[in-house]
């Protein structure tokens, strides 16, 4: 079987690997457009803060490791441009050679990721950067030590942006957020919006919101309400939209915002084509509404899932809850379930509560700060959001996995989580879920 896998990061390589270990005599390609493959993209903001200092630990294979251990081609600087789904052909261009040659395949496999948005008033500046891969990671941090940066801008207030005003603190830079709204993070509930104001506050990150850039003149730039400011560096990080141009007209079906549609099994309306990664739509566990969700678990978990389906052990995913986590500073934040602005579909309840992170007499005792969403119908829970300093991380895994078992709001109270004074309460905020509610 020749197998073609198209993108070797987090998705496409990890297919790659389990399909070798369920098919071993397969023969298996991967085409990635750019110079590396397997990197660790949620390291790349740490790396450039300088939180660990060897560039290696990003790598986690090579083209050489994956054909020796694993006897799997992968040819980075070749873009897919182009597929025929009915003579089951890809169009390739090799970036080094500018050649361009076809490749058979017997099954497809699309993980061709997401890029960052651009704004056209940014866009062509040679001190503006995106951060999507480990060539921007090092134009990024060569261009901070040639041009002894000082002073960083970082537009966009979501995963990337916020990451990347502490990294660039950590590094010793005077830091800048700006945001076109005033809703700083989406994943985080609007209400706990005051509290990250606060702490953008403490760590002295000046803070631009419900503002957006118009211009460059220089290292000058013109705000649309008028500020104007020099920065030596600048981040964009805005948004993504999928790298799916090059299936546009091959008959595998997209979404109206690019994203590819795929089944249950991670098929496409195509046959032989399976798709996965930040790339695809896919589907709420909890709802089954569609949703589209830029996370690592869903494509190492579409990858084995993948993986089986093609050595004929058919399995269905069961769906994504969107569980996300974020360091800023001293605080986590961290979410499950659908959107807020998702919740407009449902008739449901609200409570927000707070609760110190254990036994509230020990002297280093920390408030985490809950927000949950849950049916009227059948009290099923819609979402969850917390803010803490500790604990947080241990609060929404227990919470997701409940959730994703199909939990109400009223088994909360019955969950049974390991106490002592230093970890939690005989009541622990998981538990007053179930009882405020």
């Amino acid at each position: 079987m020749k197998i073609i896998v198209v993108g070797a990061v987090a998705g496409g390589a990890t297919s790659a690997s389990q399909i070798r270990r369920t098919l071993p005599d397969a023969d298996i390609v991967i085409y990635e457009k750019d110079r590396d493959m397997s990197f660790a993209n949620c390291g790349l903001p740490y790396y450039l803060g300088k939180v660990f200092a060897e560039r290696e630990r990003l790598l986690q294979a090579t083209p050489e490791s994956f054909q020796q251990h694993k006897q799997i081609t992968v040819n980075t600087d070749h873009e897919v441009t182009a597929i025929d789904t009915a003579g089951q052909f890809i169009t390739v261009v090799n970036h080094t050679t500018g050649e361009s040659f076809l490749d058979h395949y017997d099954a497809l496999i699309l993980s061709p990721g997401c890029r960052p948005l651009r704004m056209t008033a940014t866009k062509h500046s040679d001190f503006v950067f995106p951060l999507r891969n480990l060539e921007d990671t090092d134009a990024i941090d060569q261009y901070i030590d040639t041009n002894d940066v000082q002073k960083a801008l970082i537009i966009g207030a979501g995963y990337i942006g916020i990451e990347m005003v502490e990294n660039f603190k950590c590094r010793g830079l005077d830091v800048t957020l700006t945001n076109r709204s005033e809703h700083i993070m989406t994943a985080m509930d609007q209400q706990f919006i005051p509290l990250l104001k606060n702490i953008i506050t403490e760590q002295q990150v000046g803070l631009l919101l419900d503002d957006e850039v118009v211009a460059l003149e220089g290292h000058d730039v013109i705000f649309k309400s008028g500020h104007r400011e020099s920065f030596d560096i600048v981040i964009e990080a805005i948004g993504i939209t999928p790298n799916t141009e090059f299936i546009a007209h091959s008959g595998i079906e997209l979404n109206d915002k690019g994203y590819i549609k795929v089944n249950e099994y991670f098929e496409t309306t195509a046959d032989n084509v399976y798709a996965l990664g930040d790339a695809i739509e896919t589907f709420y566990r909890h709802t089954g509404t569609t949703t589209t969700v830029a996370l690592a678990w869903g494509a190492h978990r579409g990858a084995n899932l993948i993986a089986g389906n093609l050595s004929g052990h058919k399995e269905r995913f069961k769906g994504l809850l969107a569980t996300n986590i974020v360091r800023f500073f001293d605080h986590t934040i961290a979410s499950v379930g659908i959107s807020e602005s998702e919740l407009a579909a449902y008739d449901y309840e609200h409570i927000s509560y707070e609760q110190k992170n254990h036994a509230s007499y020990l002297p280093d005792a920390r408030v985490t700060c809950i927000s949950i969403y849950y049916r009227k119908d059948n009290r099923q829970l819609l979402r969850a959001c917390i803010v803490g300093q500790e604990g947080v991380d241990k609060r929404i895994d227990i919470i997701a996995a409940a959730m994703g078992f199909g939990a109400t709001v009223d088994d909360f109270k019955d969950i049974e989580i390991a106490y002592a004074p230093p970890y939690s309460s005989p009541k622990d905020i998981v538990n007053m879920i179930g009882y405020r509610a």
